[in-house]
């Protein structure tokens, strides 16, 4: 399993070291117990939640790969927040502000972080109370959080001060970018999901409110 695992993390976020490769292994044996405890992911994936999950996060580091700033919204089991907090590691000064209101997986991220000694700084608020928190970031990621159009009004502070926006959505994203385009201006690039024939990871930038 772990040479092809390497593999398959090279294939989705670029060049990973075997460090950080072992790392995110090790991550995944302490996500499935704390899972069982605090229902951090559906039951369902939890013999697959390499690919389901670990891989699925880690493929937003190869759109970006110069970016030191991101923030993640909407946490939750660390997806994709902590493992891009892995990948960060590699990158001298790189760091993420990962933001969560609930309390157990707050605490969760919190125990991960200090576990692995990751760049990642948790922010247990709600996320319309955590703007001035944040570190002005160059990257905004969430998954599996809200609709686009709700995204965008979240991250519309950051993502209309020059930072980019890399969402995880499924089939229907199409149907979400119609309605966004109601209210924003944006640019707009689809990246094909390494790890779901139907999803993509929209990378969104230059956002502004129509009048």
């Amino acid at each position: 399993m772990s040479a092809a695992s390497w593999a398959s993390l090279q294939e989705a976020a670029g060049p990973v070291s075997r460090e950080t490769f072992d790392r995110l292994m090790d991550f995944e044996t302490v996500f499935q117990k704390w899972n069982r405890r605090i229902n951090l992911a559906a039951q369902s994936t939890q013999d697959d939640v390499w690919r389901r999950h670990i891989l699925d996060s880690a493929q937003v580091a190869r759109i970006k790969p110069e970016a030191k700033r991101w923030v993640d919204l909407g946490s939750g089991g660390g997806f994709p927040g902590l493992v891009i907090a892995f990948l960060l590691a590699e990158r001298d000064g790189a760091s993420i502000d990962l933001v969560e209101s609930n309390r157990k997986k707050a605490s969760f991220l919190q125990a991960v972080v200090g576990q692995f000694n990751l760049p990642a700084h948790i922010i247990a608020r709600r996320i319309d109370d955590a703007y001035a928190l944040v570190s002005t970031p160059q990257i905004v990621t969430a998954r599996a959080l809200a609709s686009l159009p709700v995204l965008l009004e979240l991250s519309a502070p950051w993502l209309t001060a020059g930072a980019c926006g890399l969402f995880h959505k499924g089939r229907d994203y199409r149907a979400e970018v119609a309605e966004s385009a109601q209210r924003w201006s944006f640019d707009l690039i689809e990246h094909a999901s390494a790890t779901d024939a139907h999803g993509v990871i929209l990378e969104l930038s230059d956002l502004r409110q129509l009048t």
